[in-house]
């Protein structure tokens, strides 16, 4: 009897994707397990592919099967239970097991194309003396005159006992021959010791602080059930500077007194610095981070340290929800209605089921958080599903920021054809007096969004998508920000020579308007033109800190999690600005943001203040946004919700259809719909609701030349209609007549 071991192999798509059997070779016997991954010849070429464990099974008569060729890993790469996520999320979100497998392992334990790990450990030479001290410091003082180098290295061994190579030299000045030499004279020994590659953090240990009432009393209800030995899950609603963080940071302390593991998601990378710094005041090394500003080998690093048991609490961006954290017993959800959550590309996976699994899978606490929370987690929780705490106030007794609300049309009518209005104007007058900062958000960066020649109508398109090009005002060209094509703008229309007009503002336009508005006065703009390379969040949000700089200005950056004492006003430039973006979300989106970025106004000492400023004052987002009032908005929506039979009520199960011919990817859009349509008719328990929309264009039709449809099938949840679409997307991408069309299916997505 023999073992054969079934193999998720890479590169698959989804409708070839199942396991494998291969034969396991007498002399790889000891080293193939679940979990570790193999390098498999694959199709008749036998061209090798890696390949990852799954299970072991006996088999008697396998003369027919492929051999497993190398097992690449010295231990399995994933648990038990973490190949059973990859085995779920297959299902969940109609990915392949190897492309789940991919979103749970840090880039640099990947293969390169020449068969090279990209990221290997890293080793670095320590010194230490190889005799007694004594006749090292002898030997110092005999060559302090004719070889003072190798006397000062030994005199600083002495003193220190041993120091890493590059430190050593550093600190004495001294060259590698002389360090060299005094190896060969047997008085110092090296030898190699791995290092883990660390984002530094900065921080002098503190205590954990203490509760007010309203936070005691939600940190002992939710303490309570990460307490018990059932999976449970729990949504804290806190307005803008209740202390969440303060409650989060005392669950953690509470389950790492058990020795059970914690993850910490936040939304956006800019936060993590923060959050980072927060967590290891408190916890010190016990932290580890994962997000996509860390180099390759700091991220291999943080994983091996997480893995090993090393560091029980992680923080970092979506990714992080996979950490390998050993007897995971707390995960907390930030912000958790934020977008950022969910992945648009494959696997299209949601952070909050992923945790939703993993906390059912390890019994472990699920806990989302926010001022602003999601409409359907606050439907669960209203159903019971979620347990749900509030802190109805925030931490240190502070009033939420006074809010006035500007009607940029009777701006207009007074000749202010400006972005920033007379109100908010004065109100920046004002703070620039008293010392104090401002952050305005816009949640468009370039200048411009749309150039347009006032003779013609001429407007520059994107030759690969259907946008227009976004004027950047810096090196005066226009951009694409779907795909990132580029080009110079002409002097004057290149239609008909006329002049140009400039549409829509953005956050370079309002940078421009408020230097001309307060000559000499230093602003901060804050978006993905001005970040960039690691750590760039970090470094302009500590510039901000540190140098008092009056006024940031920034897209949705800007709007969550931050914590600044000396900020006291908030100016929010065009409210409008996505509310009206025909998306059942939009006024979800709209009401957290605004909410939200109010929030980082007047959080310490000083009163905070807001401005909003909108075309359309009279709307009930708007209103009600700038009153903070969510319980209300919640009713209002989940009622809108509840009429047009959207999610919480039904699920939007998508096929999206992509390709470079658009007649063939309408083609099948619209056979996908037929399909999609047939098993509806076959499914008796079809209830109320269940219907297919489609195919529609997105919103944008056009990305990189390829034209995109969508049908929609909305269903109620737990319908079992998943296995459906799952059974289409295979159909239409095995059909030869496709070939070259993308066909790939999603959960309620974002766009």
């Amino acid at each position: 009897m023999s073992k054969v071991a079934k193999i998720a192999v890479s590169g698959l798509p989804f409708h070839l994707d199942r396991p494998y059997d291969y034969a396991i070779p007498e002399r790889l016997e000891p080293e193939v397990e679940p979990g570790r991954r193999v390098l498999v010849p694959f199709t008749n070429s036998n061209r090798p592919r890696e390949g990852l464990v799954l299970a072991l099974r006996d088999e008697s008569a396998f003369e027919k099967l492929k051999p497993i060729g190398e097992v690449l890993d010295a231990e399995p790469v994933l648990d038990e239970r973490l190949l059973a996520l990859a085995m779920w999320m297959r299902e969940r979100f109609f990915c392949t097991v190897y492309e789940a497998a991919k979103a749970m392992l840090p880039a640099g334990l990947w293969y390169s194309a020449s068969g090279k790990r990209r990221v290997t450990e890293k080793y670095v030479a320590f010194a230490s003396l190889a005799v007694p001290a004594e006749e090292a410091a002898e030997a110092a003082s005999r060559k302090r005159m004719r070889a003072p180098q190798q006397s000062e290295l030994l005199k600083t061994l002495c003193a220190v006992g041993r120091a890493s190579v590059p430190e050593l030299l550093e600190f004495t000045g001294a060259p590698r021959p002389s360090l060299n030499a005094l190896v060969s004279a047997g008085y110092v020994e090296l030898r190699d010791e791995e290092v883990f590659r660390r984002p530094e953090v900065n921080v002098e240990r503190e205590e954990l602080p203490e509760l007010n009432e309203s936070q005691l009393a939600a940190f002992e209800g939710i303490n309570a059930l990460a307490s018990g030995d059932r999976p449970a899950g729990a949504l804290l609603f806190g307005v803008t500077g209740s202390g969440k963080t303060t409650i989060y940071m005392r669950l953690i302390a509470a389950q790492r007194a058990k020795g059970r593991g914690c993850i910490l998601l936040v939304p956006e990378i800019a936060l993590t610095p923060q959050m980072l710094r927060t967590f290891a005041a408190r916890f010190g090394d016990d932290i580890a981070v994962l997000h996509s500003s860390l180099s390759a080998g700091e991220r291999y690093d943080e994983w091996r340290r997480i893995k090993s048991g090393a560091a029980g609490v992680v923080i970092g961006t979506r990714s992080a929800v996979f950490a390998p954290v050993k007897d995971l017993g707390l995960v907390i959800i930030d912000e958790e209605q934020e977008d950022t959550y969910k992945s648009e590309n494959a696997p299209r996976y949601h952070a909050r089921d992923v945790a939703t699994y993993r906390c059912a899978a390890d019994r472990a606490l699920l806990l989302l958080g926010s001022a602003t929370p999601d409409v359907e987690s606050r439907y669960h929780a209203s159903t019971g599903r979620y347990a749900y705490f509030t802190l109805p106030g925030r931490f240190n007794s502070r009033a939420l920021p006074e809010v006035a609300v500007v009607d940029l049309k009777a701006e207009l009518r007074r000749g202010n054809g400006g972005n920033i209005s007379s109100l908010l104007r004065s109100e920046l007058e004002g703070n620039l007096e008293r010392g104090e900062q401002s952050i305005l958000f816009l949640n468009r960066r370039g200048a411009n969004k749309l150039v347009t020649c006032v003779e013609c109508g001429h407007t520059y398109r994107c030759p690969n998508c259907s946008v227009s090009l976004t004027y950047h005002s810096y090196g005066r060209k226009l951009l694409c920000h779907q795909c990132g094509y580029t080009q110079p703008i002409d002097p004057c229309c290149p239609e008909c020579g006329g002049a140009f007009k400039f549409v829509g503002a953005g956050t370079q336009k309002v940078e421009e308007e408020l230097m001309e508005l307060f000559p000499g006065i230093e602003i901060l703009r804050m978006d993905t033109d001005t970040v960039s390379g690691a750590g760039g969040h970090d470094k302009l949000l500590e510039r901000f800190r540190r140098e008092k700089i009056p006024i940031m200005v920034g897209t949705q950056m800007v709007t969550k999690g931050l914590n600044f004492e000396n900020v006291t006003l908030v100016g929010v430039i065009c409210a409008d600005q996505g509310l009206y973006a025909g998306d059942y979300r939009a006024s979800e989106r709209t009401f957290s943001l605004i909410t939200q970025v109010i929030g980082r106004s007047g959080r310490f000492e000083k009163p905070g203040r807001a401005v909003i400023q909108t075309y359309t004052p009279e709307n009930e987002t708007i209103l009600l946004s700038a009153r903070q009032d969510y319980e209300r908005f919640y009713a209002s929506e989940i009622e809108l919700r509840r009429l047009q039979l959207l999610p919480p009520f039904t699920e939007l199960l998508c096929v999206t259809v992509s390709g470079l011919d658009e007649r063939r990817v309408l083609d099948c859009a619209s056979r996908v719909r037929a399909e999609l349509e047939f098993a509806l008719r076959g499914v008796r328990e079809a209830r109320e609701g269940m219907r297919v929309l489609g195919p529609a264009p997105l919103a944008i039709l056009k990305v990189s030349n390829n034209y995109r449809y969508r049908v929609t099938l909305c269903a109620p949840p737990g319908s079992g209609m998943r296995r459906v679409l799952a059974d289409t997307v295979m159909k239409f991408s095995a059909d030869k007549r496709y070939r070259g069309v993308a066909v790939y299916a999603d959960t309620n997505p974002s766009d």
